[in-house]
């Protein structure tokens, strides 16, 4: 063990966790705006909303989120037409394409998540709010989004979790994130348990970190399906 080379690198190590949270937050706050909207149109009655919805997070969730980021970053770099756009300035750049693979990624995720929790909310909570005279869109900002996304909450947490661990493979196209970071420290010094062992540790530190944030916000948000006398005692 060689730990004085670890903690040489660990301002290494700092850059690449900050590369991982930037790339992640990014990342969610686009799908999350993108995934709202989506969810409304794949559990609308009019099926030429639903339809292009269900079949775009199906062929999203259907196909490893490296091979979307390869396909985006390496794939469309072959064809003239992509190199020759204007769309190339964006292209080539390693993290517009990570941003844009985990975006479409965790967008169609995060729709089925909201979608599926749209689909739960109780037929009488609806009919009571249209005796209120709310229909379409205040029907949908007042009454269903609210308590979709209150309900979607434990479901959410493990997309946000799994979104940060797929992070690591923001270091094939050249993003220096925690994963990198590891593996420059082992292919300079053959330090494999060390280097890895600390990102190992970093991205346990911030899983539980993430799990608190969402069971906080459980706490808050959930507190009126905890049972009664738990709710009480406390």
């Amino acid at each position: 063990m060689q730990w004085h080379i670890i903690m040489e690198s660990l301002p290494l190590y700092v850059d690449g966790i900050r590369t991982t949270l930037v790339l992640l937050f990014i990342s969610l706050a686009s799908s999350f705006v993108l995934s709202v909207p989506l969810a409304v149109a794949r559990v609308s009655p009019n099926r030429w909303l639903s339809k292009p919805v269900w079949f775009y997070t199906y062929v999203l969730r259907g196909t490893p989120l490296l091979v979307q980021l390869f396909i985006l970053y390496h794939g469309l770099a072959q064809f003239e037409a992509v190199r020759e756009s204007v769309l190339w300035v964006a292209f080539k750049n390693a993290w517009f394409c990570a941003w844009l693979a985990f975006t479409l990624n965790s967008t169609a995720y995060t729709t089925e998540i909201f979608a599926g929790a749209l689909k739960a909310t109780a037929i009488g909570e609806i009919e009571a709010a249209r005796s209120y005279g709310l229909s379409g869109f205040k029907l949908y900002s007042r009454i269903l989004l609210p308590g979709a996304l209150r309900r979607a909450l434990p479901q959410y947490s493990n997309e946000v979790v799994g979104l940060m661990h797929a992070t690591a493979i923001a270091s094939t196209v050249t993003l220096v994130d925690i994963t990198r970071v590891a593996r420059d420290v082992n292919a300079n010094y053959l330090l494999v348990t060390e280097s890895f062992g600390v990102a190992a540790l970093i991205y346990f530190v911030l899983t539980f970190t993430l799990v608190g944030i969402f069971k906080l916000l459980e706490r808050r948000f959930l507190r009126h399906l905890r049972p009664q006398s738990s709710a009480t005692a406390t």
